[in-house]
């Protein structure tokens, strides 16, 4: 069982899904500020979709990337800038070079689970630019162990220097976790990482299953703040590897005082919603809470229905557009 664990905070880009990406300049200023005195060693940063995908589908960031990329570096010396890249929003001439340009540290090359194909290109420039990359399968609930195992292989020959599973719909128990970070460690000698959200309340157990299981990279936000029910919050993460005899080198003391400043200043705290908890067990993505409650309104549905026919439809991010589709088809069943 590894002693040290890596964590990693996308409190500024998973986070801006909690606030239709509308994350301002003093947002990321203060908490980058606070990250880096509370000695967090990754901050993540973006649209909650990533570099690149701000638009009328995903919705608009208020910043450019690159503005958010600027603004936040501006306050880090130790912590290292980290961006969440899916190839088909991201390009590599447009997007990752200047993300690269303009000083980020760390880049995670993100596809769906079954689809590593597309990052090869994506993780060999950012290798050939000489940055710390890893690779991430998102929606991992949707494919079993062994195609995981297949995928992560892909992302390793592209050459990332470690793989995350993502729990984009909080769909996951812990058994569910245990056996595949298992498989993951057994399968590939590089580090393995996981990313919850907590739309079955089980964000916190699932990453220290994760943990137990070999994991050395964690994902977390400050309160929670991110999609749908949130993500693992930061401070009971690392308070809870603390008291099991973790190192984390983040400095609680200080994550604690962040988490109380940035609450009265720019962070929504999520909670477990009906509408949340339908989205875990339906295994959809937690991104799509807000724009299917906000159409379920519209039609007059339930949006736990809607939710459910999206599961079984087994949609993933980047088809936000079929939940409109789905709630016109159900009104009309109606």
């Amino acid at each position: 069982m590894p002693s040290r664990i890596l964590i990693s905070d996308p409190t500024l880009r998973d986070g801006s899904h909690a606030i239709k990406h509308q994350l301002k300049k003093e947002d990321i200023a203060l908490y980058s500020k606070l990250a880096e005195e509370a000695q967090v060693p990754i901050l993540e940063i973006g649209h909650g979709n990533g570099l690149g995908a701000s638009s009328l589908q995903l919705g608009t960031s208020l910043i450019s990337d690159i503005e958010m990329i600027e603004e936040s570096k501006k306050h880090l010396k130790n912590t290292k800038l980290g961006i969440h890249v899916i190839p088909g929003f991201a390009t590599i001439k447009r997007d990752l070079n200047s993300a690269i340009d303009a000083g980020v540290d760390v880049i995670r090359v993100a596809s769906h689970c079954t689809e590593a194909d597309i990052t090869k290109r994506h993780i060999e420039y950012a290798r050939n630019r000489e940055k710390e990359v890893y690779g991430v399968l998102m929606m991992s609930h949707m494919a079993p162990a062994s195609i995981l195992v297949e995928e992560a292989l892909k992302m390793k020959s592209y050459g990332a220097q470690g793989i995350i599973i993502m729990d984009s719909a909080g769909a996951y128990l812990p058994a569910n976790v245990r056996e595949k970070i298992r498989t993951l460690v057994h399968s590939l000698n590089m580090p393995i990482g996981f990313h919850a959200h907590n739309n079955l309340g089980m964000a916190i157990a699932n990453s220290i299953a994760a943990v137990e299981e070999g994991a050395v990279i964690v994902d977390a936000t400050i309160r929670g703040f991110g999609a749908g029910a949130g993500n693992a919050q930061l401070e009971i993460l690392v308070a809870v590897l603390q008291q099991m005899g973790y190192e984390t080198d983040v400095d609680l003391y200080k994550l604690l005082d962040a988490a109380d400043i940035v609450e009265k200043s720019f962070v929504t705290i999520p909670y477990v919603t009906s509408s949340s908890i339908v989205s875990g067990m339906a295994g959809v993505f937690s991104g799509f809470s807000k724009p299917v409650e906000r159409i379920a309104k519209e039609y007059n549905l339930d949006p736990k229905d809607i939710f459910f026919e999206l599961g079984k439809r087994r949609v993933v991010a980047g088809q936000e557009d079929l939940i409109l589709e789905v709630a016109v088809n159900l009104s009309q069943l109606r």
